[in-house]
């Protein structure tokens, strides 16, 4: 087992009071927003990776039409335990399926999905090229990979308050709730070392993806990319 299994295992059960309250919930707003890009009102087969306690997975089952299913993905059994209880809560167990997989060497056909969505776990890949050629590879051909990733702002005051909380205070309390400070102390670390936006895009590109954008949400401190796999 991976340290990176490992280490959301031992976290999943305060993984979402953490979450939520760290973000001030932001982060629901920021799946409502990558929901828009995901969902076109037709029955749709969307695979969501890295998909851990499932918010984006039941946040996509939520939305998309009658007939749609969403299969999520994630390497911590520990991290999907928790999905089908909060799925059952909101109605919508039926259209979602779970399996245990590496996002960098996914178990399906190619072709397989319309859509292909990942929140805040690409960061985590040790090969993220060749996770998105993944991503590519399952995609229907007209198919649309969304994924949303936390990022670091680019303006120097937001920064500087960035670091302080994100680098000091965040894993104190992460600490605290969840009894794992490294785990709180890796999860910034993973974001400062993610690519800027314009290399992500560039390797989106590299992976076969076409149309290719980038939205900057929240002052910097999330970013949304979407690109499509070509009909032809």
């Amino acid at each position: 087992m991976s340290d990176t299994r490992r280490m959301f295992d031992r976290i999943a059960p305060s993984y979402d009071r953490l979450n939520h309250l760290m973000s001030m919930n932001v982060d629901r707003r920021w799946r409502r927003i990558s929901i828009r890009e995901i969902v076109d009102g037709t029955p749709q087969r969307i695979l969501d990776v890295a998909c851990g306690t499932g918010d984006s997975t039941i946040a996509a089952a939520k939305a998309a039409a009658e007939g749609s299913k969403v299969v999520g993905v994630d390497i911590s059994e520990g991290m999907m335990a928790l999905v089908m209880d909060k799925a059952r809560k909101e109605g919508v167990e039926d259209r979602i399926e779970l399996q245990v997989a590496d996002g960098q060497a996914l178990p399906f056909e190619d072709g397989s999905f319309d859509r292909v969505c990942c929140e805040f776990g690409i960061r985590n890949f040790t090969d993220k090229d060749k996770g998105l050629r993944e991503f590519f590879r399952v995609l229907s051909p007209g198919g649309k990979v969304v994924i949303l990733e936390l990022s670091v702002p680019r303006n120097r005051v937001i920064r500087f308050f960035y670091d302080l909380y994100f680098l000091h205070i965040l894993p104190w309390i992460g600490g605290k709730i969840s009894g794992d400070e490294a785990a709180y102390r890796y999860l910034p670390a993973s974001v400062h070392a993610f690519p800027p936006p314009e290399e992500f895009m560039d390797m989106l590109a590299r992976a076969g993806f076409v149309n290719v954008s980038h939205r900057s949400l929240s002052l910097g401190l999330c970013r949304l990319f979407v690109g499509e796999k070509s009909c032809s």
